[in-house]
């Protein structure tokens, strides 16, 4: 940052400010290196553009001088109440972190507890609302207290509804072969609306927490501070290492409980969970960094979009033409964002922020922002839009991964899941990518990184997008392998007459070669799902970055939603009742053909990977990674 004494010599009087502003500030079809120049000179700490101060004026408003250096900055934390914290070397940093891991992992047992028998696709995509909460109104915080609470409630309902006889339709004479034929007693009406309600409380609390932990998390650590980006990396692999911990617990100890104690138990194991996990996250209060809400972010886009199509025939060279909108001084008009430099792409975005003659009355009042933006806010639609191609070509590793959770365990019930005096239960075979990432992550700083570092000269071994690509390397090599394997499992079962035993498990065949794939694609999830979670958290908009993790969250959703339709589309496409053709998804699955879905799905992994290949390469980052930040030699 430029010091003090500098930017009292760049900043231009009060009162001539914003005309000057507004002369310097040219249609990105003119800008030349002079005015280049002069635009850095208006955005005074474009340089360090997350050290500037907390904007606090209406949106669009006038010029408010910058505060004395030692003032909160705009993205510079506060405590609960709102203020400035004094002294920040008492609060955030690793161990306000320790809490936040501590209740991801136990919401994340929760989740996969019960995603072992059920996946709501609302659980992801619905995400988005509490990654809008947060950024718009009720800070980070406050969202995750509010729905890790509602999260307890439904899952404390869901204990109440396996624990009450009354809630549960009537058992008698409903043994395995009643049920296996249907003629079990139905639900009474009230009873499936109690057990939707608290699983729709439930998915509802998952939706909040889901993309406001990660970034709250990261929140504690100072931005300014030497180091910071190579420890906002470890945090990121240290946060899915605690999500792993608790999907590893699901697939183990609430089976194990499911298993030998029923499901009133295993559902009160998860609410106990729970519930201590929210007991010390509000225990950590007193240590937590909070970040300013800045608005609703979904109300400046929609700004940015009708401003820009009300000035759609206006012409950056027009005789009215004044100059790209922005307020003086080193504040946004966005509360609680940085200042956010220009830049040339989705250039009829800028058309929301030219400023016309009379815009304006004489320089002093407030615009209205549905027809007049600033740069920032026009930049912070851009950067929404940069972002979305990258989460969206992770969709498809959701989809391999919601199809290896129904597939792969099919093929388990066919295989031999005993090692020695050892039998795993099939529906504990999910445990294994889990272990995989455990693994890798608790290797990842003493193996990958320092090789990485060798290859490409980057401080953390590789960049996020470059991550992302080998984690979707990874996931191609996952399928791959299972269609390999599947084809080899099925002959087998062919060749040793187990044909139509499709529930019979085959004592010469191992469950345990299913164990490549798992370990593949729990490596792809460590490169991508990990490195896309940091990528979205540092190059949203300061004021945008809950809902920037929540674009992670969504595609994941899709990725069930899409695995869904997938297989509706090819059961299809390929069954032909009148030829007596089964479908390749067909009940008995050594009938079916598994090893041509997982086929497919590696060709539309392929054609992802290039998509996404040539995404990175057109993405620029916002913020230059370098070996003097991080505290690692290049070289």
């Amino acid at each position: 940052m430029a010091p003090a004494s500098a930017m009292e010599l760049e900043a231009p009087p009060p009162a001539a400010a914003a005309a000057a502003a507004a002369k310097e500030i040219k249609s990105p079809e003119v800008l030349s290196s002079l005015q280049r120049k002069k635009l850095g000179a208006h955005f005074l700490e474009s340089a360090e553009r997350r050290f500037s101060g907390a904007a606090r004026t209406p949106l669009g408003g006038g010029y408010e001088p910058p505060p004395p250096p030692a003032s909160a900055a705009g993205t510079t934390p506060v405590n609960i109440r709102g203020e400035p914290i004094a002294d920040l070397s008492r609060t955030g940093g690793w161990v306000a972190a320790l809490f936040i891991f501590g209740n991801e992992m136990a919401e994340r047992m929760a989740y996969f507890g019960l995603s072992v028998n059920m996946v709501v696709f609302m659980f992801k995509a619905s995400s988005v609302l509490g990654g809008f909460l947060a950024d718009a109104y009720l800070g980070r915080y406050w969202t995750i207290a509010i729905f890790t609470t509602m999260y307890l409630l439904g899952l404390v309902a869901l204990t109440v509804s396996a624990s009450v006889p009354a809630l549960v339709p009537s058992q008698e004479g409903c043994d395995k072969l009643a049920m296996l034929l249907g003629a079990c007693a139905p639900a009474e009406p009230w009873q499936m609306a109690y057990l939707h309600t608290a699983l729709y409380v439930t998915a509802f609390g998952a939706a909040g927490i889901r993309p406001c932990v990660s970034s709250f998390g990261a929140d504690q650590f100072d931005e300014r501070s030497p180091g910071y980006k190579r420890r906002l990396d470890r945090f990121f692999n240290l946060f899915y290492l605690a999500v792993t911990l608790g999907a590893i617990a699901a697939f183990t100890a609430v089976v194990y409980i499911q298993m030998h104690r029923g499901w009133a138990a295993a559902f009160g194991t998860l609410a106990l969970a729970m519930g201590t996990s929210n007991a010390l996250f509000f225990v950590g209060t007193p240590l937590y960094r909070h970040r300013v809400p800045g608005g609703s972010p979904l109300t400046r886009v929609a700004q940015v979009l009708v401003a820009a199509f009300r000035k759609r025939h206006a012409a950056f060279d027009s005789g009215g033409f004044v100059g790209l909108y922005e307020v003086a001084g080193a504040k946004s008009a966005v509360r609680g964002s940085a200042k956010i430099d220009h830049t040339d792409d989705f250039r009829w975005l800028d058309k929301a922020a030219l400023q016309l003659e009379g815009d304006l009355a004489g320089g002093e009042a407030a615009p209205d922002p549905w027809r007049l933006c600033t740069v920032t806010q026009v930049e912070e639609v851009k950067i929404l839009l940069r972002l979305l191609p990258v989460p969206a070509c992770t969709v498809m590793l959701s989809v391999v991964l919601t199809e290896f959770l129904t597939l792969s365990v099919q093929q388990a019930y066919t295989l031999n899941t005993r090692v020695a005096a050892l039998h795993l239960p099939v529906t504990c075979m999910p445990v294994f990518p889990c272990l995989a990432i455990f693994l890798v992550l608790a290797l990842y700083y003493q193996t990958f990184a320092p090789l990485a570092r060798r290859l490409t000269g980057h401080p953390h071994g590789a960049s996020q997008l470059q991550r992302v690509g080998l984690g979707l390397v990874f996931s191609i090599l996952s399928v791959a392998w299972a269609g390999l394997f599947e084809r080899y499992r099925r002959g087998y079962a062919v060749r040793h007459g187990y044909l139509a035993l499709f529930l019979s498990p085959m004592p010469g065949l191992s469950a345990y070669w299913l164990l490549i794939q798992y370990c593949l694609i729990g490596v792809a999830e460590v490169f991508c799902l990990v490195a896309l979670l940091e990528f979205l958290y540092q190059e949203a908009p300061d004021a945008m970055r809950s809902v920037g993790s929540a674009y992670a969250a969504v595609a994941g959703g899709l990725g069930c939603f899409m695995a869904s339709a997938l297989n509706t589309a090819v059961d299809a496409a390929t069954r032909d009742d009148r030829a007596g053709r089964p479908s390749w998804l067909a009940q008995n699955i050594n009938v079916g053909r598994f090893d041509y879905l997982y086929w497919l799905l590696a060709v539309l992994s392929t054609i992802n990977l290039l998509v996404f290949i040539y995404v990175a390469k057109r993405y620029k980052y916002r913020v230059r990674i370098d070996a003097q930040d991080t505290g690692v030699n290049k070289h």
